[in-house]
Parts: structure tokens; sequence; C-alpha cells
């Protein structure tokens, strides 16, 4: 396998740094496979305090043995460095935009855009499947899920659907996003997931074991490594609602992850400084309840709640 100028050899690991500017690079990891066979990417750190995706990324590079592996996998396992250690909630601080709302990217851009724009460029030609791991960030607290393509070719969506279906995980969720870091990869005709395990600025030993079969079962479906998988009970969404805050405001949800809720119950409200009642939010549909945030303080626009029905 060759990632920029290195070439990996059949049984090697071999860690480097991916370039963005001259200022910033990302950590890349690149593991090569015995045997010839299907090239594995994940990213985890888009959103800098999801914390059990980097965790699990750190346990494969150290876990995974290329002597028992056909195809490769290539690992980032730290793409928002500066939202980690700065603690920053969803964005690249720099400049203060969400990495998973800018693909494509610009190559003379804003720093998150010049990174959506080389994991493109250099990323993606090499990725046979892309799994992107994120965990709640550091106010939501939800169910573990994965989010699948329907707004990619019909080819993409299935296969993206069908490794989704083999992820040991409550929620497998329908999506129409297209400029996030997995969901423009399926737009460039690569089959991708995007994995959430975690949330509320918290990891646990559990999460990351619990994060780390998921990929196992997902290599194992793509052939890269030998085990006998098969498909996981999972409730599909086949219609999910995602309400955003309409003022600024105080809230106080009343449901929580994983929880059924029937059309016309009370999902939360946000009220003002003096506990006055400012909005409602009630629920459209019967379905389960996916995330909340669970911060105290919002503002207009911040997404509050997500339902869905399956």
């Amino acid at each position: 396998m060759k990632l920029g100028n290195t070439l990996i050899e059949k049984g090697q690991k071999w860690q480097g740094e991916l370039k963005v500017t001259d200022h910033y690079s990302m950590p890349i990891y690149g593991i090569c496979g015995e045997e010839e066979g299907k090239t594995l990417v994940i990213t985890a750190g888009v959103h800098g305090c999801e914390y059990v995706g980097v965790q699990t990324a750190r346990k494969l590079w150290k876990s995974l043995n290329p002597r028992e592996m056909k195809g490769q996998v290539i690992l980032l396992p730290l793409v928002n460095q500066y939202g980690f250690y700065e603690g920053a909630k969803q964005i690249v601080p720099e400049d203060g935009e969400n990495l998973n709302r800018v693909f494509p990217g610009k190559s003379d851009g804003t720093l998150t855009q010049r990174i959506a724009y080389v994991i493109e460029k250099e990323i993606y030609p090499h990725a046979d499947f892309l799994i992107d791991l994120h965990g709640g960030d550091c106010n939501e607290a939800m169910e573990p899920l994965v989010f699948f393509p329907i707004a990619a070719k019909s080819l993409v969506n299935e296969i993206s659907r069908e490794a989704a279906s083999y992820l040991p995980v409550t929620y497998r969720v329908s999506s129409t996003a297209k400029n996030g870091l997995y969901s423009y990869a399926t737009q460039k005709g690569i089959p991708a997931l995007l994995l959430e395990i975690g949330g509320e600025g918290k990891w646990q030993e559990s999460e990351v074991e619990h994060c780390e079969s998921c990929i196992y079962h997902l290599m194992s479906y793509l052939n890269i490594l030998q085990a006998n998988v098969s498909k996981k009970e999972q409730k599909e969404i086949i219609q999910a609602v995602y309400d955003e805050a309409g003022v600024n405001g105080f809230w106080y949800p009343r449901v929580k992850p994983g929880q059924f809720v029937s059309k016309g119950d009370l999902l939360g409200k946000i009220c003002d400084l003096e506990g006055n009642d400012l909005q409602q939010y009630i629920a459209q549909l019967d379905g389960d309840v996916l995330y909340h945030t669970t911060a105290l303080g919002i503002k207009k626009g911040d997404p509050l709640i997500a339902y869905g029905a399956y």
C-alpha cells in the first residue's frame, strides 16, 4: 500500500503525518495485511469532544495484526487536534467551523475547509469503505447508533446499509446528509457509515470495547479479518425528526435516549430566565428518542432532540 510517497510493505505497520498546511498536520496510520484485499478508512476526532471514537482508533492501531489481515486499514485517529486539545464543542477553534458541514472543502480556504480538501484528495482515493467514528458531543446524551446514506447512488446506499446491519448497535438510521466526512465520501462513490457511541464529554472502557467490536464486525464483513459475523437485531429508523432551538433560553428535556414516545407527547421545553415557557416541543410521530442535548443554556439554532420512527 502506498500512502503519499511512502510504500508500506505487506505485513507492516506505518505511522506518519498528513500535511494540511505548513502549521497543521494530522497523524495517519497505515496497516497493510499479508494478503490482497479491501481498504478500510477509519476516521475519528472530527469533533474534538467525542472521545470514544478517538480512544477506539488508538486502540485499533495497537491491536490490529497485519499478519492476520487481508487488505489494508488507514487510520486518521485525531482529525481535529485543535478541537480535541482545547475541548471545543463540534468546531475547529481556529475558524469556528464544523468540519462535518464543509465537505468538499477548499485548497485555499479556512483550516477546516483545507482539512476537508486534503481528506478528499489524499484519503478518499484509497477507500473501498469508510467509517467515521463519533460519540455524542459534550452536551449530548444518545443511544448507540449508526447512520447510513440514502442520498448517494443506489449501489453505495445498498452496500452501506448492508454493512450497517452487521454492527452491534441499537439503531440503524437513514441519512440524507451530503456535506460531512462520511456523507461526502458516499457522494464520491465510496460506501460509508457514521458510528455514534458515547456522549456527554465522557468515555468508558466498555464504550471503547463496544466501538472496537463494531469495527471488527465491519472488518469481518469486508473480509479483511476472518470471523463469522451475522446481521444484528436493529431498529431501522426510516423517518427522523431533528428539532432545533427556536430561541435562546433554558432547555428542559422530558425524555431520555432510547425512550419510546407517542405522537403528541411533550419532549421538552425552553424557558426564559424567570421560568416562563418560551417554546414547547411536541412529538410529531411515534418513535424512539435517539439523542438530546443535555445543556441547560441553549441558543437559537442549537440541536435539541432527535427521534425517529421504525
